[in-house]
């Protein structure tokens, strides 16, 4: 009966480690996609329009709250530049227009990143509320000073002693302490909470725009990157 008790509390225990494991490895994997692939694009956005004040302007017509992983450096470093744009292909007949394009295509590759993020992220939300819950239930069915008073109760006064290893009678609390769980932070505190952003068709005219007056003002750095046409499949918008 005792084992079954102990069973019961460890077992009830493990599955509310188990799922607070899970979470903050979620946690993890999505932090990397925030790094990867919004972080990315944002930054390759940031760059080709150079310009802060053009920046700022972007930030408005997208429906972003803040500069988000935005630095004064960023658009004059080489060695970032570098690193967001190795790999990357582009699409378009001149320079003019695979520059065109490929801010475009970041765009849309970040409304969509943001969006399946911001569903994550209230999925995680909802995954920390359910396991502070279980939380709540576990301690509510399992008072560690109710339990080994019950267990004292039973005739093995020794008891305690041999589950706290060397535990006191009347050192229920110390035992607790040390068994303490507590219930993950709340997904703000590990992971930036990003709002939707405007659909890629309605901020198409107002981008589109910026881009060609960001082109117009860029230095021959960063259009050098666009001066090779890499092969990609051809497109009716494509100048």
């Amino acid at each position: 009966f005792k084992k079954e008790i102990a069973d019961r509390y460890f077992g009830f225990r493990k599955v509310i480690e188990d799922d607070t494991q899970d979470y903050e490895d979620q946690v993890r994997q999505y932090s990397y996609v925030l790094e990867k692939r919004i972080s990315f694009d944002l930054i390759r956005l940031y760059i080709l329009l150079k310009d802060s004040a053009l920046i700022h302007l972007f930030c408005e017509e997208a429906g972003l709250e803040e500069k988000l992983f935005y630095d004064d450096e960023l658009t004059n470093s080489q060695a970032i530049m570098l690193r967001v744009f190795q790999g990357v292909r582009f699409h378009g007949f001149t320079k003019a227009g695979r520059f065109k394009n490929f801010g475009l295509d970041c765009y849309k590759r970040l409304a969509e990143h943001v969006d399946q993020y911001g569903k994550k992220i209230e999925a995680l939300r909802d995954v920390q509320e359910t396991i502070s819950e279980e939380i709540k239930l576990f301690y509510r069915k399992n008072d560690i000073n109710a339990i080994l008073s019950f267990m004292r109760s039973m005739g093995n006064p020794d008891l305690s002693s041999h589950l706290a290893g060397g535990m006191e009678v009347g050192m229920a609390e110390s035992l607790e302490k040390k068994l303490e769980i507590k219930p993950p932070f709340p997904i703000e505190q590990y992971l930036p909470v990003i709002p939707n952003l405007k659909s890629p068709d309605r901020i198409h005219k107002e981008l589109l725009r910026l881009i060609k007056q960001a082109y117009s003002g860029q230095d021959d750095q960063i259009l050098n990157i666009f001066s090779q046409k890499v092969p990609f499949p051809h497109r009716k918008d494509d100048r």
